[in-house]
């Protein structure tokens, strides 16, 4: 990295640090503390109440305070990243940052605790009295041999898991990508010769783990800074002594040939092209010094093209990084409160990252990685950090094996359940769609994306048939669509799992033309005019598709204006019971979801429109199980103001009176009125539903879609939809912002059969 970069991304981080306010972590009440009721449950005299609970049943301290959820990141500061020995106070930004991954990752609360005490044993001490307060402990950055005494005192000692991540948790990661790199060269852990450099605490706990995968301990040759460990050196460890191999001294050029894998946890610069060209064919090489590898890739395979090649850094393809294992081995840890965190959790935790590797990547991890081609094999090994999957698969598979293995003192009965809850925390869409994907799984359903070029589409497509019954139905050309599915590491093939229809040549075009031009024909649209359109227009062409019959729903719009989406739709599906009345968003955020109409289709609706709107937006808000409590929203605020949007919001209202409707509604009114119900109370005590509305109708797409979009932007609210209504489920049209989850979203919508829900 050249200097300048170096200045920039020193100012970048401690700017990063400092601002807007110092570090990187606070505390947070999850309880209301908001007047004298609240103050008397959450201490005196209240408090009083759990402590006694807890004095009767010391395991009911997870059920009333944070303890089983919250986890220690303890360090004297002996062994910092690639630093050294700065002490602990200098520690403490790496504590603080290990702390914002675990909630980041798994939603683990933590406290970093840097220690000033250099004695492993009473640091030990130190750690173990700290049993009340947490539900598990990562050591982190102790030197060895240090770490060793610190971990078994505190193992022996404790009834909660300790884990020190710079042992195990890279052990695991090394493992993962170990188990697949063998996969991918046909070779088996029995068969391999392993070389390592680096007898610290993280070499020593990979080759232990290597061990335990099946690597014979004979074929293990281990060299640090003075060569090869042999029996009777002199300057070595016990740990180191494990690995001893013979009785004469080597360097590792002499033990490097044939090696089937290089594990080098040391210094720059230590394995050498020329020590390369000696080792087997299609060589392992795990290079994760840091911040320089042991060998570049470029080096290692200018002299050795098959060779598969992992480091530490993140700017190289297979990144060994433990944040793919320790948040989710303590998520699954705690979950069940284990005492420990043994070798069956471990081990299930490699295959769950390995496995993750090898099944398809999904939408959320391609778009964080855009630059990369995240498909299995010789430069995709293992998932990336920001794999959403990695909580289900890691944390389930973790739990289990704790259960399976004894260690378990809060087993769960349902493991699906748990896994799905998991996947909600990720997810955020995941549990009030719920009720939806479970209506579209009840009928198959053919589904046309007119946008079946787009990655996301491809994306979407493949979770639709791995999640649900339907099959999607692809609009575009067979070329472009395998190069891109092949691009992003997709297994589904046309024909196969898909329906294509190529816009070029797709046998129907004829009878796709003069259906288009029989319905468009009076209004100014000639057989030529027809032909051009069913050849270039992929919305037309689904929409023509659904309304003859070859498919049953329409999803368009991941680029585009909506309403140029929408004239298609209208034009060729729009009947006098079918029209668009209204696009509705669902808006999920952390308080729980919130139902917005109309974002998209009237720019200023009559009265009547509102009403249509209202009517279908209580309709769909009964699919995700929602009780409509709909806040006509505007100006003026129960008739205080005579102002326009007021009394289009009266008249609608009027109209809404005159006939019984089996939802609650209420306005004119503000928004916070709406949202607040201590508020509308004090002006309005005659409200016709009680708390908060959950859906708010705007006067104008203008207000709908503004309070969308900063829901989005500074509420970190997630948007299922836009949900056409009025089209009979015939047609949903997305905006260009949409992932491939919200496709995903959208399709269970189009999924569903109309008869489900009215």
């Amino acid at each position: 990295m050249g200097d300048d970069k170096k200045d920039g991304l020193r100012e970048a981080a401690l700017f990063y640090h400092e601002f807007p306010r110092p570090g990187k972590l606070e505390i947070r009440a999850t309880k209301p503390l908001a007047n004298g009721r609240d103050l008397a449950r959450a201490y005196s005299p209240g408090v009083a109440e759990a402590c006694l609970e807890i004095k009767a049943n010391p395991a009911d301290a997870s059920r009333y305070t944070s303890r089983g959820n919250l986890v220690a990141v303890v360090t004297n500061g002996t062994a910092v990243l690639g630093l050294g020995n700065i002490g602990a106070l200098a520690s403490k930004p790496v504590m603080e940052g290990k702390a914002v991954l675990f909630k980041k990752f798994a939603n683990i609360d933590c406290f970093d605790i840097e220690v000033n005490e250099s004695d492993p044993e009473k640091l030990a001490d130190i750690v173990c009295a700290l049993e009340p307060t947490f539900g598990a402990i990562n050591l982190e950055d102790i030197k060895a041999p240090d770490c060793f005494i610190v971990e078994q005192i505190c193992r022996e000692r404790m009834g909660i898991p300790v884990f020190h991540d710079d042992q195990h948790g890279t052990a695991i990661v090394v493992g993962a990508a170990a188990t697949n790199a063998l996969k991918v060269t046909g070779k088996r852990f029995e068969d391999i010769k392993v070389v390592s450099t680096g007898g610290g605490a993280a070499g020593i706990a990979c080759l232990n783990m290597l061990l335990k995968l099946g690597v014979r301990r004979e074929n293990v040759f281990l060299c640090d800074i003075d060569g090869l460990i042999y029996e009777g050196r002199e300057n070595s460890t016990t740990q180191k002594d494990a690995y001893a191999q013979g009785t004469t001294p080597a360097t590792l050029g002499d033990v490097i040939g044939g090696a089937d894998l290089f594990l080098g946890l040391s210094g720059p610069g230590v394995l050498t092209p020329e020590m390369v060209s000696k080792m087997a064919s299609g060589p392992i090489i795990f290079a994760l010094a840091n911040p320089t590898p042991e060998i570049l890739p470029e080096d290692a395979r200018a002299v050795a093209p098959d060779a598969i090649i992992a480091t530490g850094r993140s700017d190289f393809p297979n990144q060994v990084n433990n944040v793919l294992c320790f948040p989710f081995i303590f998520r699954g840890a705690l979950d069940v409160g284990a005492t420990e965190i043994n070798d069956a959790m471990q081990l299930a935790c490699i295959d769950g990252i390995a496995e993750l590797a090898r099944a398809t990547t999904s939408a959320e991890a391609a778009a964080a990685y855009k630059s990369e081609q995240l498909t299995f094999g010789p430069e995709y090994l293992i998932p990336k950090p920001f794999d959403p999957r990695l909580m289900a698969v890691v944390a389930g598979a973790v739990a289990e094996a704790a259960m399976a293995s004894g260690v378990a003192t809060r087993p769960m009965e349902d493991m699906d359940a748990y896994r799905a809850r998991l996947n909600q925390s990720v997810y955020k869409s995941a549990l009030i769609m719920r009720p939806v994907f479970e209506a579209a799984a009840t009928a198959e359903r053919r589904i046309v994306f007119a946008e079946g070029e787009d990655e996301r589409v491809l994306r979407a497509a493949q979770a639709i048939i791995q999640e649900t019954i339907d099959k999607p139905i692809l609009i575009g050309r067979p070329d472009v669509i395998e190069a891109r599915i092949e691009r992003a590491g997709l297994s589904i093939r046309p024909d196969h799992d898909f329906e294509l229809v190529n816009p070029e040549n797709d046998p129907r075009y004829r009878d796709y033309r003069e259906t288009y031009h029989t319905l468009m024909a009076r209004r100014g649209v000639t057989p030529d005019l027809a032909r051009a359109i069913m050849r270039t227009n992929t919305t037309a062409i689904g929409a023509v598709m659904v309304h003859r019959g070859d498919a049953d729903s329409l999803i368009c719009g991941t680029f585009g204006q909506y309403l140029w989406h929408l004239n298609y739709v209208h034009q060729i599906l729009g009947t006098d019971e079918l029209c668009p009345v209204g696009a509705l968003s669902l808006m999920i955020l952390e308080d729980g979801p919130l139902f917005i109409a109309d974002t998209q289709v009237h720019p200023v609706p009559t009265p009547e429109q509102i009403v249509e709107s209202t009517i279908a937006c209580a309709r769909h808000m009964r699919r995700f199980g929602v009780e409509p409590k709909i806040a006509l929203c505007s100006g003026s605020q129960f008739g205080n103001l005579d102002s326009n949007s007021g009394r289009v919001m009266r008249a609608a209202i009027a109209i809404l009176d005159s006939t019984p409707r089996g939802f609650s509604y209420e306005g004119e009114m503000h928004v916070d009125s709406a949202l607040d119900p201590e508020l509308r109370a004090r002006e309005f005590p005659i409200c016709r539903f009680e708390g908060a509305a959950n859906a708010l109708i705007f006067v104008s797409t203008d207000a709908a879609g503004a309070t969308r979009n900063i829901l989005k932007t500074k509420a970190n609210g997630l948007e299922v939809g836009p949900i056409l209504m009025g089209m009979g489920n015939r047609a949903h049209i997305v905006t260009p912002s949409i992932t491939a989850r919200g496709l995903l979203n959208i399709s269970a919508l189009a999924g569903t059969p109309v008869s489900q829900y009215g």
